[in-house]
């Protein structure tokens, strides 16, 4: 019934003209609803409705003024985000709360991220409401307002330039609450040592309990590091909050002390070793390196490119070999010594003999004088 309900708002909609949306169509102040096929609001029992429950229907709507009122809301909210590209339709399964939402609620949300000083293009705040639609059922001033104000006064956040860059990346800042999510982030992460937040921004919309801690914690208890040098690893690669241990840290861990065979506290030093695949370079490139018996470090047999990666393997596999070569043709010095030891006992022997002859022949010439 709900997808029925929704292809019947469908048919409803005039057709769209995507050069437009920049422009409100000025038929809209003048709008005649009985042009428009009507909705019905007769409770359905049969299955659930996405405009009312079934049970028990509200008696409230039974009035045909409240259902007429409700219906036209509902049809200017539609037209009105149709002229922005925006679907209204796709919005409300997604995010409920926009049905019961003010027409002059969502036009003041989108005059105000639409006009300096945030100043959002139309495609950008179609992309941020498609990403984000609490957005635009949400309080301007207690809500809205207050996230715009903390990243720009507290998060540190430079400019509305830079704003707009962080709500791009990551436009559920706008759906945080400051006091229970947004603040808590940003002290955290004080905490560890990132002393810019704002250009970490993206974190800030994380649980501090649900996920920034926890990852800490897991290189400390799991895997012995101390809080300092876990803390120092996050903070040198903020990035490695967003990975997830059982998906990410654990089987890439597992492959580096097992079939790489390297110390898991070589993570300390390369955090970084984290943002690689597993399939597709991590276990492709030790592959490599083990067929020529290459231990590179890890940053070298990661973040190389390609060719860099091959070349450094093959000037590590001809300096192995040197060394190789090097080590066989070294004299063992114990053994020379004896060696030459021989050779000297062997030439004090002839010596010996010769200067015996020598005697001899001396001793014989004498005798024959005489």
């Amino acid at each position: 019934m709900q997808q029925e309900s929704l292809s019947f708002l469908s048919s409803t909609l005039p057709p769209r003209n995507h050069h437009h949306y920049h422009h409100f169509p000025p038929f809209f102040s003048r709008l005649r609803l009985h042009n428009f096929p009507s909705l019905s609001f007769k409770p359905n029992t049969s299955s659930p409705s996405i405009f009312f429950t079934p049970n028990p229907p509200d008696s409230s709507l039974s009035s045909p003024s409240v259902a007429g009122t409700l219906e036209s809301d509902i049809h200017e909210k539609l037209l009105y985000l149709d002229s922005l590209g925006i679907d209204f339709l796709a919005l409300i399964n997604r995010h409920p709360p926009l049905l019961s939402s003010p027409l002059s609620s969502l036009k003041s949300v989108v005059d105000y991220m639409t006009t300096p000083p945030i100043n959002f293009s139309l495609p950008d705040l179609r992309r941020i409401v498609s990403m984000c639609p609490e957005l635009l059922s949400s309080s301007l001033t207690s809500h809205t307002i207050p996230v715009i104000t903390f990243l720009l006064r507290e998060a540190g956040v430079d400019s509305t330039f830079d704003l707009r860059q962080a709500l791009r990346r990551r436009p559920r800042l706008l759906a945080c609450s400051v006091d229970l999510q947004l603040r808590p982030a940003l002290y955290f992460l004080r905490g560890i040592g990132i002393a810019e937040p704002r250009r970490h921004t993206y974190l800030l919309s994380c649980s501090v309990e649900g996920k920034l801690r926890p990852r800490i914690d897991y290189f400390e208890n799991k895997l012995g590091f101390s809080r300092r040098s876990a803390s120092a690893m996050f903070k040198r690669f903020p990035q490695l909050f967003n990975y997830s241990i059982g998906e990410n840290y654990e089987p890439k861990l597992g492959y580096l002390t097992g079939e790489m065979g390297r110390d898991a506290r070589e993570v300390l030093e390369f955090p970084q070793y984290f943002s690689f695949s597993l399939e597709n370079r991590i276990k492709p490139r030790h592959v490599a390196c083990a067929a020529k018996g290459v231990r590179l470090p890890l940053a070298v047999m990661l973040r190389t490119k390609e060719d860099g990666f091959r070349d450094a393997l093959e000037v590590h596999f001809v300096l192995n070999d040197s060394e190789e070569l090097k080590r066989m043709k070294k004299p063992d010095v114990p053994a020379l010594r004896f060696e030459r030891g021989i050779s000297l006992q062997c030439e004090l022997v002839q010596w010996n003999e010769m200067r015996k002859i020598e005697l001899e022949l001396s001793s014989g010439c004498n005798s024959a004088t005489t």
